[in-house]
């Protein structure tokens, strides 16, 4: 496992600039931000981001992309998770299935997904988690059976993010029976409105609706909506999980919070506080260095999914800590109504940051494929 330095280059650099500048114009004075992924989903924006060539930017331009590199669009997602610009339209589908995609689609898959996904208009979900398996992808229960012209999907997937407003999904599920439990496992895109999906909220504390479980009874799925080789769902899965685990968003869900304690309570009020704001910032800014690390690994054409999995470990259990020290520092009741910034973004994420550790692989999963690595 190896991780190594790697600085911006002068032209990254000024489209950190460009990003920058276009915050600037887009989001409203008094923004409030989302965190990561519990941002809004706001199609408008998304387009515009698209506009830009910022939306699936790894595509290839025939496909409609910027091809763009893995360490070109760190930038820009690192400014936009910054920022907690509403990016929940297209993320999925720009960070992973795009990815996955074009590495295990069909021709006529990628010519009819990319430039939708690329253009801002269609957006995807993930069904990996089941009820049963969480993290542990390999006991998935879900089924897909062979039929004339197609498959015949049953099953149950949860914490699907944004299935009641997505198009798609991407559903790990098993076809054949295998001695080996990794084996026999396949890809299928669902239509999200296809006949027999159901598709029921999980609401957070708070009520805000991110996740869902996603019922499928006798759902079918034609022929040419398999993703990748049937049979190889382990190792198309595991692949796309490095796209998944390793970015800015795994570290970055709670910048917001930091950023507005920092601006409304001050970070040198006395010496506790200014020594947790600077633990605080020096460990975010080694995530972010191993973060970058893994964008600039999957540029030169590696797979880097053991280091993927340590920086979501380190990156979301970072992000609970956070959420914890500042309430301990911020030294008051959490009151999700509060009119300060802070106070009602810290209410926020104490409701919702225990999700952190769980989206993405459970901490002790992560750690067993990092022990697993290091073993190696």
């Amino acid at each position: 496992m190896v991780f190594r330095p790697t600085p911006l280059t002068a032209a990254e650099e000024r489209l950190r600039g460009a990003v920058r500048r276009f915050l600037a114009e887009e989001l409203p004075p008094g923004h409030r931000p989302g965190l990561g992924l519990g941002g809004r989903h706001d199609p408008e924006f998304s387009r515009k981001l698209a506009a830009r060539g910022w939306v699936g930017m790894m595509i290839p331009p025939r496909y409609g992309g910027a091809g763009a590199s893995p360490v070109e669009r760190f930038v820009v997602v690192e400014e936009l998770l910054e920022a907690g610009a509403p990016i929940t339209a297209h993320w999925i589908a720009e960070r992973q299935t795009a990815p996955t995609l074009l590495t295990f689609g069909t021709d006529e898959q990628r010519s009819w997904f990319l430039p939708r996904i690329a253009a801002g208009e269609c957006w995807f979900s993930l069904g990996m988690s089941e009820p049963d398996a969480g993290s542990d992808l390999a006991a998935v229960r879900t089924t897909a059976t062979r039929r004339t012209g197609g498959w015949v999907v049953n099953g149950t997937k949860v914490w699907t993010t944004g299935a009641h407003v997505n198009h798609f999904f991407v559903v790990l599920c098993r076809t054949s029976a295998a001695g080996d439990r990794h084996d026999g496992l396949s890809q299928l895109i669902v239509d999200l409105q296809a006949p027999g999906v159901r598709v029921s909220p999980i609401l957070f504390p708070d009520g805000s609706h991110h996740f869902n479980e996603v019922v499928l009874d006798d759902v079918f799925v034609p022929d040419e909506r398999v993703l990748g080789q049937v049979g190889s769902g382990w190792h198309q899965v595991t692949a796309e999980l490095a796209y998944e685990r390793s970015g800015p968003d795994r570290y970055l869900s709670i910048f917001g919070l930091l950023k507005h304690f920092v601006a409304e309570r001050g970070a040198g009020r006395d010496d506790f506080t200014r020594a947790a704001v600077g633990r605080i910032g020096a460990k975010l800014w080694t995530i972010r260095q191993l973060s970058l690390a893994v964008a600039r690994s999957l540029e030169c054409g590696a797979a880097p999914a053991v280091e993927a999995a340590l920086v979501k470990d380190v990156g979301t259990t970072f992000e609970q800590e956070v959420v914890e020290l500042l309430r301990y520092v911020a030294g008051q009741e959490i009151d999700p109504g509060a009119a300060g910034m802070f106070e009602a973004l810290l209410a926020e994420c104490v409701l919702t940051s225990p999700v952190f550790t769980l989206r993405g692989g459970t901490t002790e999963v992560l750690r067993g494929i990092a022990a697993k690595g290091l073993g190696r």
